[in-house]
């Protein structure tokens, strides 16, 4: 069996991230792995730890610094890793293609992906990977098992939690609960330099072309308006009802 975990390489949820002209500044902002995608590499040691056979391969398509989250998965136990390399800003369609045809040359039974990207806040990158491929897909998935030539998960829904059956090869979108993530130990740091990471280009895949394009980009603000409501607590509480219906139009 083989299983191919995608990863990405997205700004630390604890760095100050800092504006300049109009648009977001990253420069010096600390990059990790993607949280999401740690569900998914640990998912899948976790099926080879299990008794399955399996080989794990982790995926990236983005610029230089993706190589840092392969080196992560490695470090946590996956077996190769392949980056993808380009500074194309590609929306969850092109790159789904590009993956897509990397995936079926890997001839991979089963994908994990986390749910959402932290760099776009998107949950679009595992449906349109199996869109793309034309296989089954699980979001939001809390529970994975394998069951013979199918897929056994459990996944959250606007209604509540529903249980799925799908025959593989099939897509999963990973999430907080599926499991706890491993840290990678100093032994497995060390092996990871040692692990294959090829580089590949789009080209490699049949290339990448956007499906979109962003015409403009702005960052929204407010100036804080800084009153201090006084006085009895029951008017207090009815000025600022008050203010939040009609001046910060929050309240209906």
């Amino acid at each position: 069996m083989k299983i191919v975990t995608i990863l990405k390489q997205v700004p630390d949820a604890e760095a100050r991230v800092r504006t300049s002209g109009g648009a977001v500044d990253l420069d010096g902002v600390t990059f990790v792995i993607d949280g999401m995608d740690e569900y998914g590499v640990e998912e899948a040691l976790r099926i080879r730890e299990g008794g399955t056979d399996a080989e794990i391969v982790a995926l990236a398509l983005g610029p230089q610094r993706f190589e840092e989250a392969l080196r992560t998965a490695l470090a946590m136990g996956a077996d190769r890793a392949v980056h993808i390399e380009t500074d194309l800003a590609l929306d969850a369609i092109a790159q789904a293609r590009v993956l897509a045809n990397a995936i079926e040359q890997e001839g991979a039974d089963l994908v994990l992906v986390g749910g959402k990207e932290a760099d776009w806040d998107s949950a679009a990158l595992g449906a349109a990977v199996a869109e793309s491929l034309g296989w089954p897909h699980s979001d939001w998935t809390t529970s994975v098992e394998l069951d013979g030539a199918n897929l056994r998960t459990r996944h959250d829904t606007d209604d509540g939690i529903e249980e799925l059956t799908l025959p593989m090869p099939a897509v999963v979108t990973t999430q907080q609960g599926l499991n706890e993530p491993r840290y990678p130990t100093l032994p497995n740091i060390m092996k990871a330099k040692r692990k294959e990471l090829a580089k590949r280009t789009p080209d490699d895949f049949g290339g990448a072309t956007p499906r979109t394009a962003t015409l403009e980009q702005t960052i929204q603000s407010r100036e804080r308006l800084g009153k201090v409501l006084e006085g009895d607590p029951t008017e207090a509480a009815r000025e600022l009802a008050r203010l939040l219906a009609d001046e910060a139009k929050v309240l209906g």
